[in-house]
């Protein structure tokens, strides 16, 4: 496998075993009711195509959702009902979303990775919150894309398209048969985005598709993410030496590159140095 799978507090990480190779980050969010555990499958499936890609799914916080009479459950923001009149307050959301611009924003800040080689991507709900969140942030960062399986653009009053991110490159796919999020909210969602003056957004239709995701789908959006998000040797993150990293750090990433057993009996820190930089030196 070209990748690593880290669990922790309920975010899943897909990273390629060799950190230092990685040139792109795609966050993906669930829909309501799942978890990060939904998603590893695709995640998992995309990496191996794109071993310079990171990704990571976190866990949306458990609230009560008025729709499901009250029950708490996972959940990016409430939701009362699926209809335009239901969909205004996402009470929640700006919650939601400044979480997610963090991950982005943090990434950043730890590795140099350029906002332009970032992508948002999520299925029902978290699909919705991909396009509030990629398209509110700051005009210098515009993301390479966002991908939106089953989803719509949400809270319509609350939401500001920033000057700037008009070019944001959007693939929405949607299933006709969808009888929970309905392909009219699909089509009001491709009207409203027109009318903000998105450039680049593409709505397909997936005849006979319910509330899912099939092979084709994630098919389409591989080429989306690899169109958009190709390797670029120009932009692979900034990775500290070993010879700087604490122990702690230093097996973590002896863990991440799989050469736990190969580091089983050393005691001085060298060691584990030396190893770290071999194995980066040949991969």
């Amino acid at each position: 496998m070209p990748y690593n799978v880290i669990r922790n507090q309920g975010t899943i990480t897909v990273t390629p075993r060799n950190e230092a190779k990685q040139s792109a980050l795609v966050v993906i969010l669930h829909g309501l009711g799942d978890t990060a555990e939904g998603f590893v499958d695709v995640a998992e499936h995309l990496a191996e195509a794109m071993p310079y890609c990171k990704f990571i799914i976190p866990t949306a916080p458990t609230q009560p959702v008025t729709m499901n009479m009250g029950m708490s459950m996972p959940s990016w923001y409430d939701i009362t009902g699926l209809d335009e009149r239901s969909n205004e307050k996402c009470k929640g959301i700006e919650e939601s979303r400044n979480r997610i611009a963090h991950i982005l924003k943090s990434q950043h800040e730890e590795s140099g990775l350029p906002y332009s080689r970032m992508a948002l991507m999520g299925f029902s709900q978290g699909g919705a919150l991909s396009l509030f969140t990629g398209l509110g942030l700051l005009s210098d960062q515009r993301l390479a894309g966002i991908v939106v399986m089953s989803g719509y653009l949400p809270a319509l009053s609350k939401f500001k398209l920033t000057n700037g991110l008009e070019s944001t490159p959007i693939f929405h796919g949607h299933g006709t048969a969808d009888p929970l999020v309905l392909f009219g909210m699909a089509t009001k969602t491709s009207e409203a985005l027109s009318s903000f003056g998105l450039t680049k957004y593409k709505l397909k239709p997936y005849e006979g598709m319910q509330h899912t995701v099939i092979q084709q789908e994630i098919m389409d959006v591989l080429e989306f993410l690899t169109q958009n998000l190709p390797d670029d040797e120009s932009c692979r993150v900034a990775v500290k030496d070993p010879s700087e990293m604490s122990m702690k750090e230093l097996r973590a990433a002896i863990k991440s590159a799989g050469l736990s057993r190969q580091s089983v009996g050393f005691c001085e820190k060298i060691e584990f140095v030396n190893l770290l930089k071999e194995w980066r030196a040949k991969n």
